[in-house]
């Protein structure tokens, strides 16, 4: 029985002994008795001296515990966020210490912390490190690794952790500061057909939705030096949202070329072959661009030509460009620069936008109606569904043919009718203009044009750029088109310039820009050049 006793004793020997590994400490000289024995116990020892265990003091007290115990410690309650215990552990630990680590938190978006600790090395008998690797979960980031160093010290007989703003991470060192940026980026629902977001004004918002869509780009950096540590990914530089038949880069030049300009204005550009539509930009608001009706002007000239070519005359036959010419019994018209040009081809006529020939042969070669049967029914002028709008009324009498022929009186289209015109000219087929992959059921379909009719118009609408009214606008080389200046009573005149050149054909509109030549066409150059 003695000796079971003194096991019992040992134990409790090696249980204080653990005990201070923990935190105790058995004060030099210290005695400890030994728990006396019940009475009646076999093996009763009452009587005899109690067994005593003495500690000799040392030199140094033996400190309570290791760094490495308050080490685990320390990391263990920081992974659980326990801020009360991680205070505890540390030596003269700041007043806003668990504030500090709270708004770090939240100011980062931290959701998660995993750590794992390295070897730890002595610096001597009172100080000691840990490297450590750290992992943090930002929400909107996804992992953010780090590296630092947990310091410790011998205070008062006890490991504590020197604990500095760095602890958290380095980049706290000496003052430093984190922070998360957030910046705006373009992901819009609707896209170019390239599947790109459109450009910047655009102004093509009346048409399509979706084109101004954006996203949060997060990036984690130092507040000071701006180093980016952690950063989301960009947004794809093509998407997945609803493509367009709009073309990013003839809308951007299409866009660009209005700039600056004082008056509200469109410009739309379709493709030659498809007709699909590859830009529309529009200052005149409410779609007028396509849905708009305005007097064309001389830019009509194009369909009357058409009629006039299907009559017999080409464009070598000679006619008069006098500086005015009166129908008979009817009244009297004249031309713009007000002079007389005698005897010239259709061509020159045509290049300098002799409104006199255009009315004389209007009167002499498409009465009873086959001007406006023309521009019904091979150029898009009447009643349609689509996109565009246009119209012409049957001429109630010779006045109003003279008009109708130079795109006055009852004539009328949206820019985009008249890049249709335009477009019909270049690839010798009248189509509607779509926005969609294919033309809708309910489109109207397709109006050849005579081959010989649409040869003489590309030679026409090519002489108006090198020797015509459009001559000093700037155009880059094969450009073919017509300018049109478009009377509007009480008010200063439109401007207007069609054409075409490689794969499009366009329609460039200034809402009382005044004179075609001098303001539509120069605006038709700066479009075609950013291209």
């Amino acid at each position: 029985m003695r000796s079971r006793w003194l096991l019992a004793l040992i134990a409790t020997a090696v249980a204080i002994v653990a005990v201070g590994v923990y935190g105790l400490a058995t004060a030099p000289g210290a005695v400890v008795a030994s728990p006396s024995p019940r009475p009646g116990l076999s093996g009763d020892t009452t009587g005899k001296p109690p067994l005593t265990l003495t500690f000799e003091p040392t030199s140094e007290p033996t400190p309570a515990a290791g760094p490495e115990l308050t080490t685990a410690r320390y990391f263990a309650a920081w992974q659980t966020g326990d801020l009360s215990s991680m205070n505890g552990l540390v030596a003269d630990p700041p007043a806003d210490f668990a504030e500090r680590h709270r708004r770090f938190d939240a100011e980062l978006r931290v959701s998660s912390l995993s750590l794992n600790p390295g070897e730890l090395r002595r610096q001597g008998e009172e100080t000691a490190e840990v490297p450590f690797q750290g992992v943090r979960e930002v929400t909107g980031l996804g992992r953010w690794t780090f590296s630092s160093v947990l310091r410790l010290g011998l205070r008062a007989g006890a490991w504590k952790v020197l604990w500095e703003p760095e602890t958290l991470h380095p980049s706290l060192k000496d003052g430093g500061s984190l922070r998360l940026r957030e910046t705006q980026v373009r992901r819009p629902t609707t896209l170019t057909r390239e599947g790109l977001p459109f450009p910047r004004d655009s102004r093509a918002g009346d048409y399509l939705t979706g084109l101004g869509g954006t996203a949060v780009l997060l990036s984690l950096e130092e507040a000071s030096s701006g180093r980016v540590l952690l950063t989301s990914p960009s947004p794809p530089s093509t998407g997945t949202g609803t493509r367009t038949t709009i073309s990013r880069s003839v809308q951007a030049a299409a866009a660009r070329a209005l700039d600056g300009l004082g008056q509200p204005a469109a410009i739309v550009a379709v493709d030659v072959e498809t007709r699909q539509v590859r830009a529309v930009a529009d200052t005149l608001g409410a779609k007028q661009a396509f849905n708009g009706l305005y007097p064309p002007g001389s830019t009509f000239k194009v369909v009357t030509a058409a009629a006039l070519l299907r009559t017999g005359l080409t464009p070598e036959s000679p006619v008069a460009c006098p500086a005015a010419y009166t129908i008979p019994n009817a009244r009297s018209f004249t031309d713009a620069d007000g002079a007389d040009h005698g005897t010239v081809t259709l061509t020159t006529a045509f290049a300098l936008s002799c409104n006199t020939t255009f009315v004389q042969h209007a009167y002499e070669r498409l009465r009873d109606d086959r001007l406006r049967a023309e521009a019904a029914d091979r150029f898009g002028f009447r009643e349609k569904p689509g996109l565009s709008s246009c119209r012409i009324r049957p001429s109630a009498d010779l006045n109003e043919l003279g008009s109708d022929a130079i795109g006055q009186n009852s004539a009328q289209a949206s820019p985009l009718c008249m890049a249709e015109v335009a477009a019909a000219v270049a690839s010798g087929v009248w189509k509607p203009a779509i926005m969609t992959a294919e033309p809708p059921a309910d489109s109207p379909p397709p109006v050849p044009l005579d081959d010989g009719v649409a040869a003489g118009l590309r030679t026409m609408m090519s002489a108006v750029v090198t020797q015509g009214t459009a001559a000093q606008a700037g155009l880059p080389p094969d450009t073919a088109g017509k300018t049109g200046t478009a009377e509007v009573g009480g008010a200063k005149s439109h401007a207007w310039f069609i054409g075409y050149r490689g794969p499009l054909a366009f329609a460039v509109f200034v809402q009382n820009g005044g004179a075609g030549g001098a303001v539509a066409a120069p605006i038709a150059a700066r479009f075609l050049k950013a291209l």
